[in-house]
């Protein structure tokens, strides 16, 4: 009898603990719905004339816009509070213009803070090059069309190298600038030019 008592007590147990594990399994189903549906993060579009805002280690802000060919020209621009009169950036001259990773807008690395219209200097075509370390050969990367033709080192001289930028490099490379020092992410160029 006692047996039987047992026996019915672990089987009520056992059927307990397995309905609120699928009971605990349903919420979590339904809160992971739930999330996916309203998620808070908004879904970036970035567009051209976007003001992206890069608050440089924490400490400083400056200004990229996007241009075209997903390009995005960086302003000698730097403030202690946040701008929203971009006018000022139109007088700025530009500190270089690269490729970024798109994951630095999608996670909200930096933030898209405005849209301004893009100065005429910024539209034209600006050649990158590409460089074989092995066979020490150059070629001119036109960002525009994907063409690359072959070209000599004094062609290329001064142009930037064809690349994506992650965040944190970026900010290394602004903030080497403003600190007067060589950037560590372009010691391979410097190293290139001094040959």
């Amino acid at each position: 009898m006692v047996v039987l008592n047992l026996w019915v007590v672990l089987r009520v147990i056992a059927s307990t603990v397995l309905a609120l594990i699928i009971l605990t399994v349903i919420s979590i189903w339904k809160l992971v719905k739930y999330l996916i549906k309203n998620n808070n993060m908004k879904r970036i579009r970035e567009k051209i004339g976007d003001i992206i805002e890069i608050h440089v280690h924490g400490e400083y802000y400056c200004y990229a816009q996007i241009i075209p060919n997903e390009e995005y020209a960086f302003f000698d621009f730097r403030t202690d509070i946040p701008i929203r009169d971009f006018s000022v950036l139109d007088n700025c001259s530009v500190l270089f213009v690269i490729c970024v990773y798109r994951f630095v807008l999608k996670e909200g690395i930096w933030n898209i803070v405005g849209n301004h219209p893009i100065r005429k200097d910024l539209f034209s075509i600006r050649m990158q090059f590409l460089h074989d370390k092995f066979t020490g050969k150059f070629q001119l990367y036109n960002p525009e069309t994907g063409e690359i033709t072959p070209a000599t080192k004094d062609m290329v001289k001064g142009l930037e190298r064809c690349s994506i930028w992650a965040d944190n490099h970026v900010e290394d490379r602004i903030d080497d600038y403003y600190c007067n020092r060589p950037c560590e992410w372009l010691k391979e160029d410097y190293e290139l030019w001094s040959e």
